[in-house]
């Protein structure tokens, strides 16, 4: 139903493709959709009902259309997850009724040199001190999760905080620290937050929830899923390329894009493998590290896949289909970037630990 949608996102990709920009038009488009309520109570992918397939795929299809938009897109649906999972009834209402709005939110962790401190004050609020780094959507997302460490009289930990952005003292914002190679438009900058000045009402959850499982270390399939989109449009605009170069006659061009659509294949298998056993374990606690560790498996799988195709297209193509104007020169930039996620050896590492304690590594996932 969002075939369209998608189709117009991709056209405007190129354009978008400036540092600093924003993907504005892209986000209305998606509010009129429903895309950014499409996850609350009563939408067709709300958290409450067995969504994980639906949500995954069309983290894919926003990613395929362009990459900066499914990075933003990724965010606003881990911080609505954050607020499903953690928030009182109270706050659901407040900031359910703020995404049906078309307010934009998003998760804001990645710490910059000073790191952010959140501090009682006498009169029982809370100032905020110090900044973020990789702020993606900076001053265009209107509900900001952002972490740091609480400091209050038998307080103590990581503490999430959502901003009402529009009530407080303004952000100083950094963009000139935001020079990557590839997904431009996501609008990554740092963000200094000291002086704004918060009540509790504006925190989420306890100290520490913020790195609860399966919720911190498993929605690492939504960003795969990302990704995978991202790979996936590699796939089919090398295909293109191939046949309008004329450029498909040799065995190993056949080779490689078989290769490619197999890759293709098996990453939506991955997709379709994780949810069902999310689905499956979703409301069993005990089975938080297994969860975790099958979500550690896909998240490295996919990274492998989409770094396979990214070779295979490049040696498809050569240097004539990585230079500008072209589509795939964008498409190869923004995936080799969104692919350096944090912590790629620690999560590999966890999974093996997890398996080597498991008798047999064919049960590990019953």
């Amino acid at each position: 139903m969002f075939d369209q949608l998608f189709k117009d996102i991709a056209l405007n990709a190129t354009a978008n493709d400036v540092a600093g920009n924003f993907p504005d038009k892209e986000f209305m488009c998606m509010a009129v959709a429903g895309l950014l309520k499409i996850v609350l109570p009563g939408e067709p992918l709300d958290f409450n009902k067995a969504s994980t397939k639906g949500l995954l795929h069309l983290l894919k299809n926003v990613g395929g259309a362009n990459l900066s938009v499914g990075r933003i897109y990724e965010g606003h649906i881990n911080a609505l997850q954050l607020v499903h999972a953690f928030g009182t009834e109270a706050q659901k209402r407040e900031w359910y009724a703020a995404a049906a709005n078309n307010k934009l939110f998003g998760v804001w962790n990645s710490e910059n040199e000073n790191g952010v401190t959140i501090t009682l004050q006498p009169n029982g609020k809370y100032t905020v001190a110090g900044g973020k780094m990789f702020c993606s959507g900076a001053h265009w997302i209107q509900r900001p999760i952002v972490t740091g460490k609480l400091i209050a009289p038998g307080k103590i930990g990581w503490q999430m905080c959502i901003l009402p952005v529009e009530k407080l003292k303004p952000f100083k914002e950094d963009n000139s620290f935001w020079k990557p190679m590839g997904m431009r438009a996501s609008a990554s900058f740092k963000i200094d937050f000291t002086g704004v000045e918060i009540g509790e009402e504006c925190f989420l959850g306890a100290p520490d929830t913020y790195y609860a499982e399966p919720y911190f270390n498993g929605g690492a399939t939504r960003f795969a899923a990302v990704q995978l989109g991202g790979a996936l449009s590699i796939v089919e605009a090398t295909h293109h390329f191939l046949r309008q170069q004329n450029r498909a006659g040799s065995e190993q061009q056949k080779a490689r894009i078989a290769e490619m659509a197999m890759l293709a294949a098996c990453g939506n298998n991955w997709l379709n493998s994780v949810a069902e056993k999310t689905e499956k374990w979703r409301n069993y606690p005990a089975t938080n590290e297994k969860n975790m560790a099958y979500a550690g498996i896909v998240r490295t799988a996919i990274e492998n896949i989409c770094s396979r195709i990214l070779y295979l297209s490049g040696v498809c193509i050569g240097p004539i289909g990585l230079m500008q104007p072209n589509t795939l020169e964008r498409l190869h930039r923004d995936l080799t970037f969104y692919l350096r996620q944090p912590a790629p050896d620690a999560v590999i590492s966890s999974v093996g630990a997890y398996l080597l304690k498991s008798e047999k590594i064919k049960d590990a996932w019953d």
